[in-house]
């Protein structure tokens, strides 16, 4: 029987950019839509329909004794695929236990810093996904920002550390995964909030998100500052925390910045995207630690896995933070769209309380990657 690695185990090597060889058997128009991807990790793809019969058409690209994963939709192929190999000589061949399926779902907690009155603010990344929550606890209270679909992650990281979980927050109406915060809130009896203009259609009750009226986070004051910063959708807020700390949601990535088209209307929004980029956010403190709710490059992977970037570096060095002419700005983030992300109507939708897909149609229409970005 295949020897067999956990996306815990994997996820922790990709984070701390350890060489790491993924053998694919997807077939190859799956996988160049969607992969594992790390700075140390090497990807090889050979579809599972070439290997039945033997690992040849891939053994000259291995080593014997190197650690080899391989991945499959779910985890069964893989497991054949890996047996191969073990009777091939390749002695430290893994299935990767679940699948690409797994991988979306899973979710490492890395620690951004301590906040200056106590207390501390984790970013939770999707490696699978390159979807970004974040957890702020203090003095025994949490408040989390863009909570993914598994919640119950969230739940076990609070009850480690006893903490309650009292505000969970959406920076706006997500398009590529479904929200775990109105489903979180009603489970801890905490309030959802939502900003007001995404939430129009909605068919829940949820406390709007305002400039001016912060939410405080524990007794010692952590104030979560919402900044409005339409773009990506009309909507869309940012959170200042700290005074140290810029949660920007769909709008500035580290590499990239949001597209305004999720809703049908980027020739509408687009105005509005450059202003928040152009205008708004230069108001604010150079020294400001950018926080996305999204990456989509794998050189976007910090030290210990972390995401961010001083907002003043990022307008020296993101492509597009660089567009001096309107005309060029628009044109940019009108044409360089990637495809919309998989089943983004329906993630609406449920995002909107206007449909409740069954739990495990939930993970079919998650699956793939988030494409929130412009494309350089």
């Amino acid at each position: 029987m295949a020897k067999t690695i956990s996306t815990k185990t994997l996820a922790k090597k990709v984070i701390n950019h350890e060489k790491t060889l993924i053998l694919d058997v997807r077939n190859t128009d799956e996988f160049d839509n969607w992969k594992i991807e790390g700075g140390k990790v090497e990807v090889i793809n050979e579809p599972y329909f070439n290997l039945l019969d033997d690992v040849e058409p891939v053994s000259s690209r291995l080593e014997k004794d190197k650690e080899i994963i391989v991945v499959c939709a779910k985890g069964g192929s893989s497991e054949m695929v890996a047996d191969l190999l073990e009777e091939a000589g390749f002695i430290n061949a893994y299935s990767l236990e679940g699948g690409m399926k797994a991988w979306s779902e899973h979710l490492e907690p890395v620690k951004i810093g301590d906040l200056t009155d106590g207390g501390s603010l984790y970013q939770f990344v999707r490696l699978g996904k390159g979807c970004l929550s974040y957890f702020i606890e203090s003095n025994g209270e949490a408040a989390i920002i863009d909570t993914a679909r598994m919640t119950d992650v969230y739940e076990n990281f609070a009850e480690k550390q006893g903490i309650q979980i009292k505000h969970l927050i959406d920076t706006h109406l997500h398009a590529d995964h479904i929200s775990g915060g109105l489903s979180l809130a009603s489970k801890v009896d905490g309030k959802y909030h939502l900003p007001p203009k995404d939430a129009t259609e909605v068919t829940f009750d949820y406390t709007p998100l305002e400039e001016g009226n912060d939410i405080i986070v524990g007794n010692t004051a952590v104030k979560v500052h919402p900044v409005y910063s339409p773009g990506h959708t009309i909507g869309s807020t940012s959170f200042i925390i700290d005074d140290t700390y810029l949660l920007t949601g769909d709008i500035l990535f580290v590499k990239s910045i949001g597209r305004p088209d999720l809703a049908g209307l980027a020739e509408d929004w687009v105005g509005d995207l450059r202003n928040t980029l152009y205008n708004r956010y230069k108001e604010l403190s150079d020294d400001l630690v950018v926080l996305p709710a999204h990456y989509s490059f794998a050189e976007e992977l910090g030290e210990g896995g972390k995401v961010s970037a001083r907002l003043g570096d990022l307008y020296s060095k993101n492509s597009g933070l660089q567009v001096e002419d309107e005309g060029v700005f628009r044109k940019m983030v009108t044409e360089n769209l990637p495809p919309q992300p998989n089943a983004y109507q329906d993630i609406r939708q449920t995002n909107l309380g206007q449909i409740t897909p069954e739990h495990e149609e939930q993970k079919e229409m998650e699956i793939g990657p988030n494409r929130c970005a412009v494309e350089g």
